[in-house]
């Protein structure tokens, strides 16, 4: 059985080396919508899947840190990166560009890591995080499944190359989120 539970969040980025001008010259931001899709062929002792108030609020964190932010490549221009840093509190270094598509291959890596530790509240059991969707626009979205985003040839995601703002960290419920 699959369940899905959608977030909301809005972000600003630049797109280096896209096809667009607009969007690969011009800091422009989207009003994002990330659906979480979960499976399992049990349900815990509440007759669920997971919990849909443990997403909201677990979950939740992970993703809300990327609202009102910045997601800015790693291997961005030094000076770019110095500037949003200092005129910013909200911001978020990744290691990959932050397309809709990487976007979405990072929440998989961040949200499946999470669910890989934090298991067994209720008896869930063999939960696994089947997608992650994310709509950039109203027409347009990006799906990531586990062999997209465990896939070296799009780029490696080592989740501890994922730098967030003091400011992000500050938010967190679990100061540890993701060391966990």
């Amino acid at each position: 059985m699959i369940i899905r539970k959608s977030f909301k969040f809005e972000n600003a980025h630049i797109v280096r080396k896209c096809t667009t001008e607009r969007c690969r010259e011009s800091i422009h931001g989207h009003s994002y919508r990330v659906e979480v899709l979960l499976e399992s062929d049990y349900l815990d002792n509440g007759q669920m899947v997971f919990d849909f108030g443990l997403l909201k609020l677990e979950i939740r964190d992970i993703i809300d840190s990327f609202d009102h932010s910045v997601s800015i490549w790693s291997r961005d221009d030094p000076s770019y990166i110095l500037a949003i840093k200092e005129h910013s509190q909200r911001w978020i270094i990744l290691p990959v560009s932050p397309s809709a598509e990487q976007l979405s291959r990072v929440f998989f890596i961040l949200i499946d890591r999470y669910l890989k530790l934090n298991q067994g509240v209720n008896g869930e059991k063999n939960v696994t995080l089947q997608s992650i969707i994310v709509h950039e626009t109203d027409s347009g979205y990006a799906q990531c499944f586990k062999e997209d985003a465990y896939n070296i040839k799009m780029g490696e995601i080592d989740i501890e190359k994922i730098i967030f703002s003091d400011d992000i960290k500050n938010d967190w419920r679990d100061a540890n989120l993701q060391k966990n």
